[in-house]
């Protein structure tokens, strides 16, 4: 990589969770206190949507649902100015049902690839958008979802990829990237437990994507064949997005008794006993991602409490309660880790295999979309405003 290109990668937060998917911004300066009179510039974004704030080219995009959630709608604010430069209605519903009070009608992240913008409502919509805001195709994937919208695509060579976990049938399918037709579709390991619903974003690593589902995680080539797949007992309604290290895929269960697995991702067919390196059945989170550093793996559950495990076996370096609850999964920038709780709060913790707290910061309104780093500038979302944090002077 060239020393240009490195700054350009510095620059941009393409799709949730950042570059690889896994929380990491690869920056040197990051804002380590602030309040909302200290933020660089703050900007009012109409309705309601919890999508992650993705970044690249100078520009900011959001989605946001509007008109009760019947209008869906691309944002774009301007990286530097907060000035807003797009507002795009992609999809006009007659009726837009109903969602989980901690989910909205505008939750899955949007990409951001050369130019373009691909933006993802569910069983509501599918859409890919020129950067000036003219869209480029429409796709609607029909099935039932259970409290709304919730797992982000993921681009993945010529393919646009995602989960399709509703009530009624449990899929995963791909898209081409470039026109929006269906490439393939995969339909999840049979499933005997009741509620088959999840709402997980797949992770590319290795040649394959991993999508945790309501009971089972599976792997699946580029063509949608599956690999290989591991059961667990109880799971449904799975959130995090898996993390990779050490040849393990750290993956969440969901509710109703969140379990916290690492399973070897070599494994064919049914590796369910045989593949299973650890698991953590305390304090495992129903919503926020984990996240590895280095050799150890860190989590927060929903209550507020933090944890920092040895990731290859699960053994238990530290424990601390946070305070309040959490949704948004953690970030690692600057040598630093910022957890963001679901009212503002954002406390900064350095890793390590000592609990060390560095700063609480706080913000008006609710926070439940994970935060955004390019180098010098944090981009956190409330239910009310879209806010940039730049490093101290």
């Amino acid at each position: 990589m060239t020393f240009l290109a490195f700054l350009i990668v510095l620059q941009e937060w393409p799709q949730f969770r950042g570059p690889d998917g896994q929380g990491h911004a690869e920056v040197k300066t990051l804002p380590l206190k602030w309040s909302e009179t200290s933020a660089a510039w703050k900007t009012p974004i109409p309705g309601l949507g919890w999508s992650s704030p993705v970044v690249a080219d100078g520009q900011v995009w959001i989605t946001t649902a509007t008109d009760d959630g019947k209008s869906l709608r691309a944002v774009c604010v301007d990286a530097t100015s907060g000035k807003l430069l797009k507002d795009v209605e992609v999809f006009k519903l007659p009726a837009a049902g109903r969602v989980h009070q901690k989910n909205s009608h505008a939750s899955p992240t949007p990409i951001l690839e050369d130019g373009l913008v691909y933006v993802h409502f569910g069983p509501h919509g599918t859409a890919c958008l020129r950067t000036d805001g003219t869209v480029v195709w429409k796709q609607q994937i029909k099935y039932g979802p259970v409290h709304g919208p919730g797992g982000s695509p993921v681009l993945w060579k010529d393919l646009l990829v995602f989960s399709c976990d509703g009530g009624d049938v449990q899929f995963v399918i791909a898209l081409d990237k470039k026109t929006g037709t269906q490439k393939w579709r995969t339909s999840r390991p049979p499933n005997d437990y009741a509620k088959k619903f999840a709402f997980s974003t797949p992770l590319v690593v290795d040649g394959l994507a991993i999508s945790p589902g309501a009971s089972a995680v599976t792997a699946y080539e580029a063509n949608g064949k599956p690999v290989w797949t591991v059961r667990y007992a109880e799971g449904y309604s799975v959130v995090p997005r898996p993390v990779f290290g050490h040849g393990l895929i750290f993956i969440a269960t969901g509710y109703d008794k969140p379990t916290l697995i690492a399973v070897r991702a070599d494994g064919k067919g049914d590796v369910t006993d045989t593949h299973v390196a650890w698991k953590l059945e305390r304090g495992a989170p129903h919503n926020p991602s984990p996240l590895l550093i280095g050799d150890e793996l860190y989590i927060v559950s929903d209550n507020g409490v933090a944890a920092c495990l040895d990731a290859k076996t699960g053994k238990e370096h530290w424990r601390e309660r946070l305070g309040g609850n959490y949704s948004a999964s953690p970030l690692h920038a600057a040598g630093r880790i910022y957890f963001q709780d679901e009212n503002g709060l954002t406390t900064v913790v350095k890793p390590g295999r000592a609990f060390e707290k560095l700063a609480s910061n706080q913000l008006p309104g609710r926070t439940l979309a994970s935060p955004a780093a390019i180098e010098g500038a944090l981009f956190l979302r409330t239910d009310k405003q879209l806010y940039r944090i730049n490093a101290e002077p």
